[in-house]
């Protein structure tokens, strides 16, 4: 298991270059679904590479999520992304996604994690409009100086 870096040592354009490789990772799962191929191992390496389960807990909230409203391990952040082992799961990255954006973010960065919050919006190939969802990343380095994801929370706003 690898150790977590005592300083981040981070910028917030490697915070927005993250959110986005992120974005295009899921919209990838989804086309590999689509095309019949191997889409569990990119979704197991996609779980793996962007967010921290080898180093620490991570609090994984996901949008979608009614009954087991919030994942603590790998395989249930994995089941999220591409169903499996929690039932309500539908595979959030199988819709699939044809472009998933980020606006209105603000970010915060300490000494040894960084937060970023802000709504990010998810276009299927089936719609014309734009979902909005409310998100907050929180973010840590190994020590290899990969930035990873321990805190994920995603919400639909509220509608009054």
């Amino acid at each position: 298991m690898q150790s977590i870096k005592e300083k981040i040592n981070t910028t917030e354009l490697e915070i927005i270059k993250a959110q986005e490789l992120w974005a295009k990772n899921v919209i990838e799962i989804g086309d590999l679904y689509t095309k019949n191929e191997d889409f569990k191992l990119k979704a197991r390496v996609f779980v793996r590479e962007f967010y921290a389960f080898d180093i620490c807990k991570v609090l994984f909230k996901p949008t979608l999520a009614f009954e087991k409203q919030f994942r603590y391990t790998y395989e249930d952040a994995l089941s999220y992304f591409i169903g499996g082992s929690i039932e309500e799961d539908r595979g959030f990255a199988l819709k699939p996604w044809k472009k998933i954006s980020f606006s209105e973010r603000k970010t915060v960065i300490f000494e040894d994690n960084a937060l970023s919050m802000g709504n990010y919006f998810f276009q299927s190939f089936n719609d014309t409009y734009e979902v909005k969802v409310e998100f907050t990343f929180g973010y840590i380095k190994d020590n290899n100086e990969n930035l990873l994801i321990n805190l994920h929370h995603s919400s639909i706003p509220f509608k009054g």
